[in-house]
């Protein structure tokens, strides 16, 4: 089932709410997936792994493209390349281990974290309840540093060293997701 039917032009504050409805879902599941069969599988982890800035990829390629394309969305379209760079990076790290990856990881995360937060700021006027992905944004650029810190120590890293930063993550979609519900229900209202 393709969602991105979904995300049509015409009704960006719609979309923009099933946007991170979506998100909110997929990174829900990915925890999931993380802590269970990630933890339990080192391969199964390290498919996770790449898989999580792969999707961000696309997620940002969806949302700009039901909010004017990327050339209205620069932020997002940095954020396309620079996530489809990290799965890349991430896929070239796998032979040296899981350290390594979490290490492109937590660069991924700040580069993210930083263009996640230019476009909050850029949708706060238009949109509101971009307070949660300031936050985010913020957030994933102290989380990146943290991972970057921690790959480089003694410690095995794992999948569950970074399985909470998708938990946060897709705390505050959810959180902007019912923010526009409410939004929208209050102005129908």
């Amino acid at each position: 089932m393709s969602h991105t039917h979904a995300l049509t032009v015409g009704e960006p504050a719609s979309a923009l709410r099933q946007y991170y409805f979506l998100r909110a879902g997929v990174a829900a599941v990915w925890v999931i997936a993380a802590f269970t069969v990630g933890s339990a599988s080192p391969a199964i982890g390290a498919g996770l792994l790449i898989s999580y800035p792969a999707w961000d990829a696309v997620a940002n390629g969806l949302d700009a493209r039901s909010n004017g394309g990327f050339r209205a969305n620069p932020s997002q379209a940095m954020n396309v390349a620079i996530s489809l760079l990290a799965a890349l990076g991430m896929i070239g790290a796998l032979p040296v281990g899981i350290n390594a990856m979490i290490g492109v990881f937590g660069v991924w995360a700040v580069l993210a974290g930083l263009l996640q937060l230019i476009t909050g700021v850029r949708r706060w006027g238009g949109y509101g309840a971009q307070w949660a992905m300031i936050l985010s944004g913020a957030q994933s650029v102290l989380a990146g540093v943290f991972f970057v810190l921690q790959a480089q120590g003694p410690a095995a890293l794992s999948i569950a060293s970074v399985a909470g930063y998708a938990g946060f993550g897709a705390f505050y979609f959810l959180v902007s997701a019912l923010w526009l519900t409410f939004r929208s229900g209050k102005r129908a209202a």
